[in-house]
């Protein structure tokens, strides 16, 4: 596939399958991440270490940061991850109440 830079669109046409192909690559990475999520969920003891909140708070930071190093809003930035990662911790909790910590099973 010919990638075309924004200055080389010469319609909305090129630019939609542009920002399409852009969100696939960006959806795969989600998934690649929510695989190492997942992984993570196996080392964790307790609520508190699901919600690892100085972590979050640092990653949120981080992200914000790498946002504004290449000129994204920062606010804009953050909230996705807030709630990309608050939507994970809620599905972890929710597994983490059901059946315990996955050390605790096996």
């Amino acid at each position: 596939m010919v990638v075309k830079p924004p200055a080389e669109c010469t319609g909305m046409e090129d630019i939609r399958s542009e920002i399409d192909r852009i969100d696939r690559q960006v959806i795969a990475l989600l998934g690649e991440r929510a695989g190492y999520v997942h992984a993570a969920a196996a080392f964790k003891r307790s609520e508190d270490g699901v919600r690892a909140p100085e972590r979050f708070r640092t990653m949120l930071k981080s992200r914000r940061d790498w946002a504004e190093q290449v000129g994204l809003d920062g606010d804009m930035v953050e909230k996705l991850y807030r709630d990309l990662v608050e939507f994970f911790i809620q599905k972890e909790l929710g597994q983490f109440r059901d059946n315990g910590s996955p050390r605790d099973r096996g």
